[in-house]
């Protein structure tokens, strides 16, 4: 018989790096999850990515035990990393902060691909293109696609 899912909790922590303090500790403690089994787990399984923001989905069920899948970072992340800046701009519509060019966005958009809901590389480099466009990084040159 299978388990009742009682719940969903979402998270970003960084890889590697997860303590029972906010924002781990009261997601996991207020639904009854053992906090310090999560965060061993958790950074077992992140070692390779340490330090990396990584988005996690934790199920948990009703009889206090959980799954927890690890997702790719964020697209936004990984463009400010390629870029090498350390935020978005101000007015992303006036001031550019960086260019990228469509390779990166390819890389990115590879990478990212299981976690977005789209089929083809070239609609997932568009989506990338997209979070690109409003953080304020211009991406050179014309879309390769098609």
């Amino acid at each position: 018989m299978a388990k009742e899912v009682a719940g969903l909790i979402k998270l970003q922590i960084k890889g590697g790096a997860a303590n029972p303090s906010p924002p781990v500790g009261p997601a996991l403690g207020s639904k009854g999850i053992n906090i310090m089994d999560f965060c061993k787990a958790f950074n077992a399984r992140t070692q390779d990515k340490a330090g990396k923001v990584l988005p996690v989905v934790i199920t948990y069920y009703t009889d206090k035990s959980y799954d927890f899948v690890v997702k790719t970072p964020p697209v936004a992340i990984q463009l400010m990393e390629v870029a090498k800046v350390k935020g978005g701009s101000a007015e992303p519509n006036r001031k550019k902060i960086a260019e990228i060019t469509w390779e990166q966005v390819r890389a990115i958009a590879t990478d990212k691909m299981p976690d977005l809901n789209c089929f083809t590389v070239e609609s997932a480099m568009r989506m990338v293109a997209g979070t690109a466009r409003s953080l304020g990084i211009a991406v050179k040159g014309e879309f390769p696609g098609e």
